[in-house]
């Protein structure tokens, strides 16, 4: 699909150059390409590489499976995602207000507007960013909300939000560091960055491996655990305060992963999935090693 792909040339979180093969996934949403990943071997981060350029990432975000952006409740487990979604959503805004006394908040990513509606009518000051033009369209017509396009992210006043969040965001921004950098000057100086991204070490990846549907390939072209995370928010000035689990995503994450390995969808996908999340999330209290979790940052 992608007429150009490039390599990684430098690692984002240590700047090491020499890259070793990690996994190779297929992109079961769009393209049906096979995309590898590699680690870096100086740190061990990983990330998706060669990779569609950004000017061409949009084509892979280009179906109405693709949830976030769609707003689909096509299927028994898109159902699920959105009915977890809503419940969420309240939980999310809950985190913000424990941890910022402002009511100025950023929605990096904010997709179809519905935790940016809630906010809204909680109190809260609200902006989104969204680089889609479906779901940048259907947040503002749906919600009336302020949503504004990603290029108009330098338009921005320094220090204006309390907290700005990136909901399963961060794995698919290309200007990794240079992003960072941004939204750290958005931040009030007491502000908070929260940040939710998979985490590959986890247990359902180590049962599903290369049909992880958390990998989804190429979208997510970084691939974070906690120690990359935290090295680097250092890197950058800032410093992860708490880390916090999605516990429902181990679920719907092997439901999907269920369908991919098996070729099987519906309700044989949901239950086997359901045990796959059940069993990850049993691991995962003694290790910490949700299938997606939650960092709360502040600056240093």
């Amino acid at each position: 699909m992608a007429e150009n792909l490039e390599s990684l040339t430098s690692c984002p979180v240590c700047s090491g150059q020499t890259f070793t093969p990690f996994i190779a996934c297929k992109d079961y949403t769009v393209s049906r390409g096979t995309f590898e990943i590699v680690s870096c071997g100086t740190c061990g981060f990983v990330a998706t590489s060669p990779r569609p350029a950004e000017a061409e990432a949009y084509k892979y975000y280009q179906s109405e499976d693709y949830i976030s952006h769609s707003n689909t409740r096509k299927g028994l487990i898109n159902k699920v995602y959105a009915w977890v979604r809503n419940h969420s959503i309240k939980k999310k805004e809950n985190l913000l207000k424990q941890y910022t006394k402002g009511r100025r908040l950023l929605d990096h990513g904010c997709g179809t507007g519905e935790f940016l509606d809630y906010c809204q009518k909680h109190g809260w000051d609200t902006m989104g960013l969204e680089p889609g033009d479906d779901a940048r369209g259907q947040a503002i017509s749906n919600y009336g909300l302020s949503v504004i396009k990603e290029t108009e992210i330098n338009s921005l006043e320094e220090k204006r939000f309390d907290a700005i969040t990136l909901w399963h965001v961060l794995e698919h921004v290309y200007p990794l560091n240079e992003r960072i950098q941004k939204l750290k000057s958005l931040l009030k100086d007491d502000g908070v960055l929260i940040v939710a991204v998979p985490n590959h070490n986890t247990a359902e990846e180590k049962k599903y491996r290369e049909f992880w549907a958390a990998y989804d390939v190429p979208r997510h072209i970084w691939h974070f655990d906690q120690t990359s995370m935290k090295d680097l928010m250092k890197n950058n000035g800032l410093e992860v305060i708490t880390v916090k689990p999605m516990v429902f995503d181990a679920y719907y994450i092997s439901m999907v992963s269920e369908g991919y390995k098996n070729g099987k969808g519906g309700l044989v996908a949901m239950l086997s999935g359901f045990w796959a999340g059940f069993i990850s999330n049993s691991h995962a209290r003694g290790t910490g090693e949700y299938s997606s979790l939650i960092y709360v940052i502040k600056k240093l």
